[in-house]
């Protein structure tokens, strides 16, 4: 039987009139890794925040590792690590003196913290350098630092809040390959990201947006629940306008830019030769050139753009 090692109840937080996590309800399995979607403002912060006890809800109740986060806010931060978009260090610190200095900050006796320094600069690959000053190292290395310190003591939990931000895109898979060694540890992660093709790596995935749960399950099936219409990748110039052509025919279900080309969403009435006939025609008969067109499987990209946009228009009318 799976353990559950986070657990909300309509968590709810606002401050004066303003509603910025409203009624999220989710669980985490233990050693799984969870990823909280959604754009600037849409409650991601706030709801680790309150998980981390960092926050008191206004209303709602919440346990991460077994402890009420209502009630008893200390034991919960005893047992997760917590690592936030600016990577939680001290920059004017060796790479040993931030080990040290959070192994304190966590009670591990001098033998622990001489036992995990070696583990943290092995993991970072840091080896040679830990007298090294934490303000000139790579971006890459800081973000490996300030994982191995955040889960120095060894939490069954750790949240990680943006903590890919501003790294180049090698750094960011191989600091996802340690987020997998870390979950098939049984370490449970809840992470937040701006950059949608890493939420692939996640178990399952929750998307907020206005401080509210609008989708939630595994990629797999948050792209399954696209498979009901086309998906066309159309590389056309100039995109914009022919996005402006496409978007409002009542036989797009969605349109979008994807890097230079754009994704649409077929009405499910629509074939994809009659679709393909239509967009050849309306883009030539406005002197748009047409290079390819496409069926692709939605990326999750698509889904959460679509999702918001659905959201939004939802809202309006």
């Amino acid at each position: 039987m799976k353990q559950t090692a986070i657990e909300a109840h309509g968590l709810t937080k606002c401050f004066g009139s303003f509603t910025a996590v409203d009624e999220v309800s989710f669980s985490v399995e233990r050693g799984s890794i969870f990823g909280l979607l959604g754009a600037n403002g849409a409650g991601k912060s706030t709801t680790i925040r309150m998980l981390c006890g960092l926050l008191l809800p206004t209303s709602g109740i919440a346990w991460v590792a077994g402890y009420r986060v209502n009630e008893q806010p200390e034991q919960v931060k005893q047992n997760i690590g917590y690592m936030s978009q600016r990577f939680s260090l001290y920059k004017d610190l060796t790479v040993r003196e931030n080990i040290r200095f959070f192994g304190g900050i966590y009670g591990l006796t001098d033998d622990r913290i001489r036992e995990r320094e070696a583990w943290a600069v092995e993991m970072a690959g840091l080896k040679g350098r830990e007298d090294s000053i934490t303000a000139e190292l790579a971006g890459g290395f800081r973000q490996r630092l300030a994982l191995g310190c955040a889960v120095l003591h060894a939490p069954p939990v750790v949240f990680l809040d943006e903590p890919t931000a501003g790294v180049d895109p090698l750094s960011r898979r191989h600091f996802w390959e340690l987020i997998n060694l870390l979950a098939e540890g049984g370490t449970t992660v809840l992470v937040t990201t701006h950059y949608l093709d890493e939420a692939e790596y996640c178990s399952r995935l929750l998307l907020l947006h206005a401080g509210r749960i609008i989708a939630e399950g595994t990629p797999r099936q948050m792209k399954d629940r696209s498979l009901d219409a086309l998906t066309l990748e159309v590389a056309c110039s100039p995109c914009i306008a022919a996005l402006g052509l496409l978007k409002n025919r009542p036989w797009v279900r969605h349109a979008s830019v994807f890097g230079s080309n754009l994704h649409i969403q077929l009405d499910t009435s629509m074939d994809r030769r009659e679709a393909e006939e239509r967009i050849r025609d309306l883009l030539s008969d406005n002197r748009i050139e047409l290079s390819r067109i496409d069926t692709i499987v939605p990326s999750l990209e698509d889904i959460f753009i679509q999702t918001i946009e659905s959201q939004a228009t939802g809202a309006q009318s």
